[in-house]
């Protein structure tokens, strides 16, 4: 093989050889975490310093001990990434220990080159317009041209990825004019060493030194975004969760009204009564931010919601519960029965004569949580039973509200028989309080 083709061979691996790294290091969790702050402590930016140059000193030293595995020497690249994506602390600190086996090899000017690389890197986060736009650079040179053309007023953002692009050229030409001053013995780069190259393998380096800068910033971009999406994801979830939640409440609040309204002409001590209950249900709501419960609170908030509501109904209206003292410290959704109970009471119960019986069970059985909500109404028509998970503002809100919480891990159904009552079951993970459990 030529030495313009083995030349070629090297500067491809070099590239790949970026890639693997870039894929490992993204890999361990705390580097992770290091690339989605952008603002760290000296601390950090030490660590990170020190991650950086864990790294990129390996290929270094791995150059220097087998004196042909040239390709693995990212020292240059890994100086200018630690700087760009840390500061300038963290671009100093991983250029002096990233350039030790050099050294210590006899390659004098390596610390120097390195230490100033890794400010220069420092100095293009410095210049970011945003910090995000350290992320989107391209190597390209023609869509930075584009953007001139078409983005104009963004003259900035232009400016800096073109400046940029310059600054990693510089770097390298910095590399080459050095070894070529002083002597190649005092500082390593893969520029054609045979006499007369041509202009293509000299323009290869260049490039290469390009593309193994670029590419790490790519793979650890997709990363931050995948964690970011993930991040969005769960406060979409949350804040469904949050706004399904609110529909209850005043849903709930006008109902309330509405039999204090009716008592206020007729018994005004019984009014009373059931507004000092409503402010003590209130508060208990106004408090409470989470969006899981231990079911022995979900159940006291019933215990007081019938209070209220047997203001209306009397001794017609009947509460009994079936629980497993196993299952009162189970974590539920808030307000998951509330919806469940009041459907009952103004559906199954309001339109028979006589009143009737709510009746709640709770039981393990399997590691897995089943709640049951069931009365002796009227039931519910075999034609409405189809549409009631889509139309029923209390059942659509619950099933909703479970899938958002679980996934397909849940299971509701309704089972109903017109003249005798309706029976509404949950089964849903065992889930109890620590370090493991959803808050």
């Amino acid at each position: 093989m030529g030495g313009a083709e083995q030349h070629t061979v090297v500067l491809l691996v070099k590239i790949a050889v970026a890639a693997s790294l870039a894929s490992i290091m993204v890999r361990f969790a705390a580097f992770q975490r290091m690339l989605m702050r952008e603002q760290r402590t000296l601390g950090q930016r030490l660590r990170l310093a020190l991650g950086f140059s864990a790294v990129f000193a390996a290929g270094v030293g791995t150059r220097v001990l087998t004196k042909s595995y040239l390709a693995v020497d990212l020292g240059l690249e890994g100086s200018l990434l630690a700087g760009v994506v840390g500061g300038y602390f963290t671009g100093l600190v991983s250029g002096v220990l990233i350039s030790l086996p050099a050294m210590f090899n006899g390659e004098w000017l390596t610390m120097v080159l390195f230490a100033g690389v890794g400010v220069l890197g420092g100095l293009l986060r410095d210049l970011a317009p945003e910090p995000e736009e350290v992320w989107k650079f391209s190597p390209l040179l023609d869509l930075s041209l584009v953007r001139l053309v078409r983005k104009w007023s963004d003259h900035r953002r232009t400016a800096f990825h073109s400046f940029f692009l310059l600054a990693i050229l510089f770097a390298e030409f910095l590399r080459f004019s050095l070894a070529r001053i002083f002597g190649p013995q005092y500082l390593f780069g893969l520029h054609p060493g045979w006499p007369h190259p041509h202009p293509a393998s000299v323009i290869g380096v260049y490039v290469t030194t390009v593309f193994c800068v670029t590419i790490p910033l790519k793979i650890w971009n997709n990363t931050r975004t995948e964690q970011k999406l993930e991040v969005q994801q769960r406060l979409l979830s949350e804040a469904r969760l949050q706004a399904l939640t609110s529909q209850i409440n005043p849903h709930f609040l006008f109902n309330t009204l509405n039999t204090v309204s009716s008592l206020i002409r007729i018994n005004p001590e019984k009014a009373r009564a059931v507004v000092q209950k409503l402010s003590s249900i209130l508060r208990r709501l106004l408090r409470k931010h989470d969006a899981f419960s231990p079911l022995r609170e979900e159940l006291d908030f019933i215990d007081d919601y019938l209070s209220i509501e047997m203001v209306r109904f009397g001794d017609s209206l009947k509460f009994v519960k079936e629980v497993d003292p196993q299952t009162l410290d189970c974590l539920v959704p808030s307000m998951l029965l509330q919806p469940l109970v009041e459907n009952s009471l103004r559906h199954g119960l309001a339109g028979k004569v006589g009143g009737g019986t709510i009746r709640i069970r709770s039981e393990l059985k399997d590691g897995r949580l089943r709640l049951a909500v069931e009365d002796d109404g009227v039931g519910i028509p075999e034609s409405a039973m189809a549409k009631l998970f889509e139309q029923g503002i209390g059942i659509s809100n619950v099933n909703e509200r479970l899938k958002v919480v679980f996934g397909n891990d849940y299971r509701m159904w309704i089972d109903s028989q017109p003249g005798e009552g309706t029976r509404t079951e949950i089964e849903i993970p065992d889930l109890h309080p620590g370090p493991g459990a959803p808050a």
